[in-house]
């Protein structure tokens, strides 16, 4: 009669399957690994992901520049939100890269990938503020203004006295009207050459300073204005009249304008366009072009790339 197994000899056989399955799965498991079908494939996506990540990059500083660059609030609004949509594939893409790189690839690849994603951080960061300042386009609102209605008001100002001036050159008062006039119309053009530089001004203390030479020029307008109100045959001319009305016009456009300016948007934008956010985006696309090759780099089972195998 065979004799039964001792608990020693249970506990042996235990220990022997146990390490006969712990092998098998680990055969499996590297098997696996080193199937170098699955190993292409695997690089294959990645790679894919990062020239994704790439191209979305790139399409999403285009799409920037043309928002920076626009020259309608509608053209700034539709590339500003282009640029935002390829951020977010960007995003997409370092996500569903972050998973695999979880579960393979190197350790070189997942620190690439941290460098390209801070990195991305930046740029999405200096998005955020550029694109807001960017569709605003307050400068470009300035010289709408500042070439269009302030330089009609005040073509209608210096009309109106150049007519006061012709109605009363043979009169008593024609020597007085004339310097005043003139006074007034020089000092009125001299304030509007002032308003472009400012409007392209991103100094804060050079605009302060042209706008206390624009008030100055403001002041001589309204003595000369007042001083031909005083004169008793000029005062109640209807050329007079029209040329006061349209230098306030005027005053409350420059008003807008300076306003506008001082947001300074497009000038802003444009800055950060050219400086931050190319430094970001540079050293994105840089880690970027690292992992990519690095990825190329790794190498597959039984695949050389044309390179010549390592000698045996």
């Amino acid at each position: 009669m065979a004799s039964r197994p001792g608990i020693r000899d249970v506990l042996w056989m235990a220990s022997g399957a146990a390490v006969f399955l712990l092998l098998t799965m680990t055969v499996l498991h590297f098997h696996k690994e080193e199937n170098p079908a699955e190993q292409l494939a695997f690089k294959a996506r990645r790679i894919e992901l990062v020239d994704r990540m790439r191209v979305a990059l790139a399409s999403a500083s285009e799409a920037e520049k043309s928002a920076v660059l626009a020259i309608t609030d509608e053209d700034s609004k539709v590339f500003a939100d282009q640029a935002r949509a390829a951020n977010t594939v960007v995003e997409q893409a370092q996500q569903q890269l972050d998973e695999l790189l979880r579960t393979g690839g190197t350790e070189k690849e997942r620190d690439l990938l941290g460098q390209s994603s801070q990195a991305f951080a930046d740029v999405r960061r200096i998005d955020d503020d550029l694109l807001a300042l960017a569709v605003k386009n307050t400068n470009l609102k300035a010289y709408d203004l500042t070439y269009g209605p302030a330089a009609n008001a005040l073509d209608e100002m210096n009309g109106a006295l150049s007519a006061l001036v012709a109605a009363h050159r043979d009169t008593p008062e024609g020597a007085k009207v004339t310097p005043l006039a003139l006074g007034a119309e020089i000092a009125g053009l001299r304030l509007q050459t002032m308003l472009p530089p400012h409007i392209a001004e991103e100094n804060d203390q050079r605009m302060d300073q042209m706008e206390a030479l624009m008030t100055q020029q403001d002041a001589e307008v309204r003595r000369d204005l007042d001083a031909l109100r005083a004169l008793p045959d000029v005062s109640a001319a209807d050329e007079l009249q029209t040329a006061v009305s349209a230098w306030a016009k005027f005053s409350e456009l420059k008003v807008r304008i300076l306003a506008l300016s001082r947001e300074n948007t497009n000038v802003r934008s444009l800055t950060i366009s050219l400086n931050r956010k190319r430094t970001v985006m540079l050293a994105c696309q840089e880690a970027l072009l690292a992992l990519r090759q690095a990825i190329d780099e790794e190498p597959v089972v039984g695949v050389t790339y044309g390179r010549p195998a390592k000698p045996r």
